[in-house]
């Protein structure tokens, strides 16, 4: 099965929702060849269709061509599971561009903040870039994402730690403006482990009024991440020093599945399996010296948070609902779409 759009998965959850079977499907960020082999092996074991994307943080900490061939490769050695590759948190369109050029078939980009990744932008701003960002990777069959609000929390470098929450009615016209495919609505949700002292509770209204305003828009929750306590506890136990934290409960995203959220995305938690796991390792065989011995048990603390969350989203078995396009298609779907736009 070949590379897709993101635009062809977020359509099998759309469908899926208007039915009364809704679910969501996960976006999982990768740095290595241990996060992909552990993101594959839960996608192939529960039958799920997958986005797999990298941050800019990602690019510049391995370089953007290994990370294009582990993607690569996790696609070839999985034929059977529908995969697209994801730019996260894009800042420009120059990034962008790169993304693009290095294959990837749905890029972000991240206008509710400044280039810098830290400063909140003015909306004229935000609409302008993503305007420019979707007439330029649609043009390539690439799928669109936009961010309309500020999330909590800093991650990877970006987030301006400061919630603004998404205003409906804005949302509408910036989605007519921008033509973006899929847009990350700000519910309350935060980037980073240190996302909460206390549960969430998160604006689902603003779910509600966005889906029923946007009917055909894909929405994207961001910051999603449930930061396990068992996890936490595990770190500590084994010589870590992360203070109390609270993430989004899985009941929490499922509910936001049930409204209408069609990607949800998770890094933090299997950044924090990695290091319970290689913690424990460790402490357990302090002689052992070989990365193979201690990345084997880190790779399948990944492949079980992911394959928890697969089934938790509800991805798992929908391999069969999404419909197979390339970006040579998507490309003739775009330009139709544009001529039928009034002048």
């Amino acid at each position: 099965m070949p590379l897709v759009p993101m635009r062809v998965i977020l359509e099998a959850s759309l469908e899926a929702y208007k039915k009364g079977k809704p679910f969501a499907a996960g976006a999982y960020n990768v740095n290595n060849m241990e996060q992909m082999q552990g993101i594959m092996r839960s996608a192939k074991e529960t039958l799920s269709p997958v986005i797999i994307q990298a941050s800019r943080g990602a690019l510049k900490y391995a370089d953007m061509n290994y990370i294009k061939h582990i993607m690569l490769a996790a696609i070839e050695l999985n034929p059977e599971v529908p995969v697209a590759m994801h730019l996260d948190h894009g800042n420009n369109l120059d990034a962008v561009k790169k993304a693009i050029d290095l294959g990837f078939s749905s890029v972000m980009i991240d206008g509710s903040l400044m280039e810098d990744g830290k400063t909140p932008s003015a909306y004229e701003y935000n609409v302008r870039v993503t305007k420019e960002v979707a007439e330029y990777a649609h043009s390539f069959g690439v799928t669109v994402e936009g961010e309309l609000g500020t999330l909590g929390g800093i991650e990877d470098g970006v987030g301006s730690g400061k919630i603004h929450l998404t205003d409906p009615l804005q949302a509408e016209d910036f989605v007519r403006e921008t033509k973006a495919d899929a847009l990350a609505l700000a519910i309350g949700t935060s980037h980073g482990a240190y996302k909460f002292k206390v549960e969430p509770k998160l604006a689902f209204d603003i779910i509600e009024k966005v889906r029923k305003l946007l009917p055909d828009t894909f929405l994207v929750s961001h910051g999603s991440s449930s930061v396990p306590g068992d996890l936490i506890d595990a770190i500590n136990k084994f010589g870590g020093n992360m203070q109390h934290t609270m993430g989004v409960p899985l009941e929490s995203l499922k509910q936001a599945i049930a409204l209408g959220i069609n990607k949800i995305n998770v890094d933090t938690d299997t950044r924090l399996a990695v290091t319970a796991a290689i913690r424990r390792f460790f402490a357990e065989h302090p002689d052992k010296f070989d990365p193979r011995d201690y990345l084997g048990p880190a790779r399948d603390a990944i492949y079980d948070v992911i394959k928890s969350r697969m089934i938790a989203f509800g991805t798992a078995g929908r391999i069969k609902d999404v419909r197979i396009k390339n970006l040579e298609e998507m490309k003739k779907f775009y330009t139709f779409a544009a001529s039928k736009v009034p002048s």
